[in-house]
């Protein structure tokens, strides 16, 4: 038996199981199987085991499709590509769907699949790497393929791993109280499926799992000469989160040798899926793209495990929460700074209209009230912005301060709700 039928052969076989599963139903299910009926190659893209196969899987599971992993390092050193499609038709036979999981890993990948395309099959592809849409999507499949974003598990779908079924708009005190303690727990593990279900231990899986994207994915992609620079980089950022740096700051504290080097480390861990940064509100696209970024990382329990601070610190881990919720929302946001320095958390924006978002675990504190509200207040009145907004842990009231009502909304309530 050859070794290209042999690896086909028992990912066959891994497919066959994985079908076998019951998984999670995610966000966003029923869109990507009515897509199927059009021609577009399908790409489903995320961080490294946020569960993107499994999506793919039950995007797929009702029709006959052929299934490659090349995150098997043997079909990686195969160079003639038709021999690898000769085996797939002989152990699949005519099935027209084709799921390619981890397809960035493949040189020229998107010739190929380009080429397939036009041959009449129906592709799915899952990737690690924000770079399949920037680069090689772009220049060669332009308008030929459809997007699917998988982010670990959101809490709505977290709390189906438990099977905690809860009305915001009808509900108990008792029930709000059981809620907190599934969102206070989603904070510090985060939405890992592998981790969310229980069957790892949070601290090590997520270690062991920024070391391959670290060590096997970025690594092995742009052959990187300093090993060690780019952990430590990776390591320092998530232990800031919510916290604001510049490419010169991270030269110097880091003695990396040149700026130009850590521009590049920090656009490849954000390719990875390893950090989102977020940049400051400036009316000029050149004074935005000089203006210190702020960082986040893309799971709270990434943030939790990697944080510089010895205790949790929820109103960061909210912080960073919201932050990813924006983006699981399709929204374009930004950080804000007023005149005096104050920071307002986000800003987001929808054609010319902006919304200021202001994150804080607990308001009661006289003092911390002050500098939350007096922040987004001056934001108001510097852009002229109405309706601002406080998430809070648990608090839901509206507040007046110096004449401008702010709407104060519980984290909860505006992860399911809206």
């Amino acid at each position: 038996m050859s070794l290209i039928r042999e690896i086909v052969i028992s990912q066959k076989e891994e497919r066959d199981y994985l079908l076998a599963q019951d998984y999670i139903t995610r966000e966003g299910l029923r869109s990507a199987r009515d897509s199927l009926k059009n021609d577009l190659i399908k790409v489903i893209i995320g961080p490294r085991r946020a569960g993107k196969s499994v999506f793919a899987l039950q995007m797929l599971k009702e029709t006959n499709f052929a299934y490659l992993n090349f995150d098997d390092e043997r079909l990686l050193k195969v160079k003639n590509y038709d021999e690898i499609l000769k085996v797939m038709r002989e152990v699949y036979g005519e099935t027209p769907y084709c799921l390619f999981d981890e397809i960035q890993n493949l040189d020229a990948w998107e010739l190929w699949v380009s080429r397939l395309q036009r041959r009449g099959f129906k592709i799915v592809l899952t990737g690690s790497n924000s770079r399949l849409l920037s680069r090689e999507l772009a220049t060669h499949l332009t308008g030929r393929y459809q997007a699917f974003h998988i982010l670990p598990f959101s809490f709505q779908e977290f709390l189906k791993v438990f099977d905690f079924e809860f009305d915001p708009n009808h509900h108990s005190s008792e029930g709000v109280g059981r809620l907190l303690n599934y969102l206070r727990r989603y904070l510090q593990i985060g939405g890992y499926p592998e981790v969310a279900l229980g069957k790892v231990q949070p601290t090590i899986y997520l270690r062991t799992l920024l070391e391959n994207v670290l060590f096997k994915d970025i690594l092995r992609r742009y052959n990187l000469r300093y090993v060690r620079k780019l952990s430590d980089l990776a390591l320092y950022l998530l232990g800031q989160v919510g916290g604001r740096f510049t490419f010169t700051k991270l030269k110097n504290v880091l003695s990396f040798r040149s700026v130009y080097t850590v521009e590049n480390y920090v656009r490849y861990l954000e390719e990875g899926f390893v950090i989102l940064c977020v940049e400051r509100l400036m009316l000029k696209l050149k004074e935005r793209l000089k203006s210190p970024k702020k960082v986040y990382a893309y799971d709270t329990g990434m943030a939790a495990t990697f944080k510089a601070r010895p205790f949790p610190d929820y109103g960061l881990f909210m912080e960073n929460l919201v932050a990813l919720e924006l983006l699981r929302k399709g929204r374009e946001f930004y950080y804000f700074q007023t005149k005096d320095g104050s920071e307002v958390d986000f800003v987001v924006k929808d054609g010319l209209e902006y919304q200021p978002i202001q994150v804080c675990y607990d308001l009661s504190d006289e003092t911390t009230a002050r500098r939350e509200l007096r922040a987004i207040i001056k934001i108001s009145r510097e852009l002229n912005i109405r309706d601002p907004l406080v998430i809070s842990w648990d608090e839901e009231k509206e507040v007046s301060y110096k004449g401008q009502k702010i709407t104060v909304y519980p984290l909860w309530k505006w992860l399911l709700v809206g």
